[in-house]
């Protein structure tokens, strides 16, 4: 994965660095932990503007995550609760548990998003409430945007700053977003099986 990654940021600069964190929030397989590591790398090893790398790979992220918050603005509440009440189990909601999180979202959506585009596993997904709960479309890409810049300034100036030694942040970062990403799969199957019990 390293040397194809690394190929399309040499080959294509920031243009490259935009195009794949858009396919890292449309694909999330694609982890952010690693392509952002070696934007800064990259950018380090080709003189390349840091800045550039860090705005492009910014840009990518948010439009991937409109992506996902326009399927949520398209589902809504009312069609998520009819989905509920026919394929319950497999989403894992009731139509009242979709009221309840609506009202939740309401009260703190601002900073999940904030805070959610910074989480491996969540960044992508955050989105998709966002959208079914109709925020507003400022405030949800200017919290977007915050976000997405912060977690993209942090691993892109890993990477540069660690120079030849760009791996080393994926060695310690990746391993985590694999563990909150398991542990979702794990939350979604316990959801599923125990789903008759939960949601009474």
């Amino acid at each position: 994965m390293f040397d194809g990654i690394v190929s399309i940021l040499t080959q294509l600069g920031a243009f490259g660095v935009f195009l794949m964190m858009l396919a890292e929030n449309v694909f999330p397989p694609i982890p952010s932990e690693v392509v952002l590591p070696l934007a800064g790398y990259t950018a380090f090893n080709e003189r390349g503007s840091i800045w550039l790398t860090v705005l492009a790979g910014t840009l990518g992220s948010v439009v991937g995550a409109l992506l996902w918050y326009c399927l949520g603005l398209w589902i809504g509440i009312e069609r998520l609760k009819h989905l509920a009440a026919r394929h319950g189990r497999w989403l894992t909601l009731t139509p009242k548990q979709v009221d309840d999180a609506d009202r939740w979202f309401q009260r703190h959506g601002r900073s999940a998003v904030l805070l959610g585009r910074m989480v491996p596993g969540v960044r992508t997904l955050i989105s998709v409430p966002a959208g079914v709960v109709a925020m507003k479309l400022a405030v949800f890409l200017f919290l977007t945007t915050v976000g997405s810049a912060l977690w993209t300034a942090l691993l892109v100036l890993a990477g540069y700053k660690l120079g030849a030694q760009y791996d080393q942040v994926a060695r310690v970062i990746e391993p985590v977003s694999n563990v909150v990403l398991g542990l979702a799969i794990a939350w979604y199957a316990w959801r599923v099986v125990t789903f008759g019990k939960s949601a009474k």
